[in-house]
Formats: structure tokens, C-alpha cells, sequence
């Protein structure tokens, strides 16, 4: 059981973030919309997130062949929603819209709204030139 990643393939995940996360975090539509999701519904888009993640990498990545490789699977979605989250985070910081010391609730809120779309993008660049 190999994890078969490697730059390329964080590079990959980075860049299809990137491609999302930079549009939509200039949004003052996602700001505001953050300040008044709540809790639940930020669950469920987080739920959401993941389990687009989890078809989507199930079906182009592994082509639905999970059965043995169940650990890497996982270690994958996983990776992908947090370099996501990591690039949601240095792009809303980099527009001084991510309020960490002053309102971590917002910050977080702002990140898992962003990193819907981005995580999607993400995955679907990732899974670009698999065999």
C-alpha cells in the first residue's frame, strides 16, 4: 500500500485550489455570507465539501477501486481539503479578510465557504494525467 504522491500531485492540488479560491475570496458576497451562515449550515457545507472530495477522488482517482487502498483514499481527500484550506486561508489573509485574532469563528467560517468550490477545483486538477 503506497501513497503514490508526490510534488507534482501537491502542486496539482494547490494550483486547482488556487484557480477557485482566488476569485471567489475577493467576494464580498462570501465575507458577509460568513458572518451569518450558521454553525449547522457551515457543517453541511463542510460535509458537503467532503463528499464531493470523496466521489469525485473515488470515481477519477481511483477509479472506483478503493477496496485495498482504503488508507491512501482517504489520506488523499483528506490532503486535498486541507491544501485547500491552507490556500483559502493565505488568500482571504493576503486581502486582509481573514480575522483570526479578532473573530476566529468568521475566519474559520470564511475559509470552509471558500474552500467549497476551491477544494473542488482542487481535486479536479489533481486527477488530471492519472493513469
Amino acid at each position: 500500500m503506497t501513497l503514490n504522491l508526490n510534488g507534482e500531485d501537491i502542486a496539482q492540488i494547490v494550483i486547482g485550489a488556487s484557480a477557485l479560491a482566488v476569485p471567489i475570496s475577493f467576494s464580498e458576497e462570501a465575507w458577509l455570507s460568513a458572518i451569518t451562515l450558521p454553525l449547522p449550515n457551515l457543517f453541511l457545507v463542510f460535509l458537503l465539501s467532503i463528499g464531493f472530495l470523496a466521489l469525485y477522488a473515488y470515481q477519477s482517482l481511483f477509479q472506483a477501486s478503493v477496496k485495498h487502498r482504503l488508507f491512501v483514499y482517504v489520506f488523499r481527500i483528506g490532503l486535498a481539503y486541507l491544501l485547500t484550506a491552507i490556500v483559502v486561508g493565505v488568500v482571504l489573509l493576503a486581502l486582509d479578510k481573514l480575522p483570526l485574532l479578532t473573530d476566529p469563528v468568521i475566519a474559520v467560517k470564511r475559509i470552509v465557504l471558500v474552500a467549497m468550490p476551491a477544494s473542488m477545483g482542487a481535486i479536479v486538477v489533481d486527477s488530471i494525467d492519472k493513469e
